[in-house]
């Protein structure tokens, strides 16, 4: 199987789990799927977020799905229990499709280490 069928795979594998588990078996985009990730980074899984905060729960997902690939690093946890990342590298100018791709695969891989799939 080449590296291509096995990340499409992998990844409707995350979508089919993530979104039975989360969305009553309607299909999670991957927007959602980096939220729900920034929900489990944060560790406060039962609290209503406002506006700004989810778009700083998908800030940390972005964060800690590319710190593998070098291009962030975990700095600290503040008094609020709120992850923060320094950059370590820019990420270079990527396509629509190629950022997709490359956010797919960083979830797969970061599934793969919480063994939620194999």
């Amino acid at each position: 199987m080449s590296r291509d069928e096995q990340l499409k795979n992998r990844w409707n594998k995350v979508v089919e789990i993530l979104s039975n588990q989360f969305a009553d078996g309607d299909v999670l985009d991957l927007d959602a799927i980096i939220y729900l990730i920034g929900v489990q980074e944060l560790g406060k899984l039962k609290e209503a977020f406002k506006k700004d905060e989810k778009v700083n729960l998908m800030h940390i997902a972005i964060c800690r799905l590319l710190e593998p690939y070098g291009y962030y690093e975990f700095d600290f946890v503040d008094k609020d229990g709120w992850p923060h990342y320094t950059v370590k590298e820019e990420l270079p100018p990527l396509k629509a499709g190629e950022q997709s791709i490359l956010m797919k695969d960083a979830i797969v891989s970061y599934f793969l280490e919480k063994e939620l799939i194999d």
